[in-house]
């Protein structure tokens, strides 16, 4: 728990150093998110932060709060961000900076086993805190790409890849679709030279390349003709095609970028 909570601290640091200094200009400028700009994806950071406490210091009231914020279906997170874009920068990242430090004083007091609810499954403690540095650095790539910068891969990506494919059955589950009743292994290149490995070895359906490659396409902020990721056999290319590593509804995904970046392929 404290490895994660130190890996959560610096993940913020990251993102708060990319936002310290924007100008207003800058906070409206659009990401790649339809229809969001860098200031949606600090509020929406910031009120899932709120939430986040809420379910971790009074997980009762949390679940009493959630038949109707689920009831307003996919337009929630919308109408969440539309609803905070009133707020000045300066307010706006106060509002970040309070809501993460509140959230991180939450988790500190938390057994890594207990279990939390969300809008999801069940959690344990430690995925919780997993899941909000899989969140943080999921939107913060938005706020990179709407920058124009180009972060360098952490070793923290480790947790977002766990949380990719430890999350594998609920991208089927929330499509209505049955996960391929065959292991899937997972080999993944670390910024640091290492490699991370999931599932089995020598299982016939694999996916490999880099861990960034990798964790862009579960956070779905990458489609896969825009990463080198190889994938091969049924059930693994299956998977890649409704990978979701986050709570909810299926996400849009992105479109194919057209650049020649890179090429992910199937076999």
């Amino acid at each position: 728990m404290d490895e994660l909570l130190a890996d959560l601290r610096a993940e913020t640091a990251e993102l708060n150093a990319m936002i310290r200094e924007l100008g207003p200009a800058d906070w409206e400028l659009p990401t790649p998110a339809e229809g969001w700009a860098v200031r949606d994806q600090i509020s929406h950071l910031a009120w899932f932060d709120d939430a986040a406490t809420a379910a971790a210091t009074d997980p009762d009231g949390f679940r009493a709060t959630l038949p109707a914020f689920l009831g307003r279906g996919d337009s929630a997170v919308d109408e969440l961000a539309a609803a905070s874009r009133g707020l000045a920068p300066d307010r706006l990242h106060g509002w970040f900076r309070a809501a993460r430090s509140r959230s991180l004083e939450a988790f500190a007091r938390l057994a890594p086993g207990a279990r939390l609810p969300w809008y999801g499954p069940d959690m344990s403690a430690a995925s919780f805190v997993t899941a909000r540095l899989m969140e943080t650095w999921a939107h913060g790539q938005d706020v990179a790409d709407a920058l124009g910068l180009a972060r360098v891969p952490t070793a923290r990506l480790r947790h977002v890849a766990t949380l990719g494919v430890r999350a594998m059955p609920y991208g089927f589950a929330m499509r209505g679709l049955t996960p391929p009743a065959e292991p899937i292994r997972v080999e993944l290149a670390m910024p640091d030279g290492t490699t991370w490995t999931a599932g089995p070895a020598g299982a016939p359906d694999t996916v490999r390349g880099t861990a960034l490659d990798f964790c862009l396409l579960v956070v779905q902020r990458r489609h896969l003709d825009d990463t080198f990721l190889e994938v091969r056999g049924e059930g693994a290319r299956a998977w890649v095609r409704v990978a979701q590593a986050f709570a909810g509804p299926p996400g849009k995904g992105r479109a194919p970028l057209g650049s020649g970046v890179s090429q992910g392929h199937t076999r």
